[in-house]
């Protein structure tokens, strides 16, 4: 598959779903985890954007820096640390939770009602939780903005896995203890590649989420549909996945 462009769909003309031939399936799975941010929603509710651009601003506001110069710095944190947050915490001692509640203050009126959603995780038998880089405050508000937040048991935020983002271990195992989840019988979906690749280490069913065109605002890497042994499924409409994949699966 070659380098995905802004026109392109991410998957081949008339697929929305891909399955890998030696792919882990949904039978005897009673936890289902979602990611957040760009998984439960589509890029074009921008909402990641707002966040993006809420911590360049916080970059600017913390060093004194123009725009271009706070990005670039940003992206470098990024790149090395998995987070700015992380970084900032590691180098500069901030004070992570006025970090959270900047970069979260968004506007979330973009962010449209979603019912087939919300019927799809509603028929998930079993427990559905919340595993995401940001804030619980943060899930629970974008999660209601969609309709489905009511069908999710609990929220497991940056700050319960220590501030240690996904794809650390650390950051798994927390979440695998603290709600007391056997992996070998859950499933995760999340939009990034390499935040997949200790789940499926442990034992969990994988489905990465990717968007039906690029979205310009994210880097390329972190939404091409990669065809790799740490991923079981791949998906450019959650919905129908849980709909005509999941739902069938479990029926069977």
């Amino acid at each position: 598959m070659g380098p995905p462009s802004p026109d392109r769909p991410l998957l081949l003309p008339g697929e929305s779903h891909l399955t890998a031939p030696e792919a882990r399936g949904f039978s005897g799975i009673d936890t289902w985890v979602f990611d957040l941010d760009n998984t439960l929603y589509p890029h074009d509710a921008r909402v990641w954007p707002q966040v993006d651009e809420r911590i360049t601003l916080y970059v600017m506001n913390l060093f004194g820096l123009d725009g271009i110069s706070a990005r670039a710095l940003q992206k470098y944190f990024y790149h090395r640390y998995g987070t700015t947050l992380r970084a900032l915490m590691a180098e500069w001692k901030i004070d992570p939770y006025d970090f959270l509640d900047f970069a979260h203050d968004i506007d979330h009126s973009s962010i449209a009602l979603n019912p087939g959603l919300g019927v799809a995780i509603e028929g998930l038998p079993g427990r559905k939780l919340i595993l995401t880089n940001g804030s619980r405050r943060h899930a629970e508000n974008v999660a209601k903005k969609l309709g489905i937040l009511d069908h999710f048991e609990d929220v497991f935020d940056i700050a319960a896995a220590d501030f240690v983002p996904k794809p650390e271990r650390s950051a798994y195992e927390k979440f695998l203890g603290r709600h007391g989840v056997d992996p070998t019988r859950s499933a995760l979906f999340e939009d990034i590649a390499k935040n997949l690749v200790v789940p499926h280490d442990l034992g969990m069913a994988t489905v990465l989420v990717v968007p039906r065109t690029i979205d310009p605002f994210r880097e390329s890497f972190e939404q091409e549909a990669v065809r790799a042994p740490h991923i079981d499924h791949i998906t450019n409409d959650l919905a129908g996945f849980l709909t005509d994949r999941v739902a069938p699966a479990l029926a069977a």
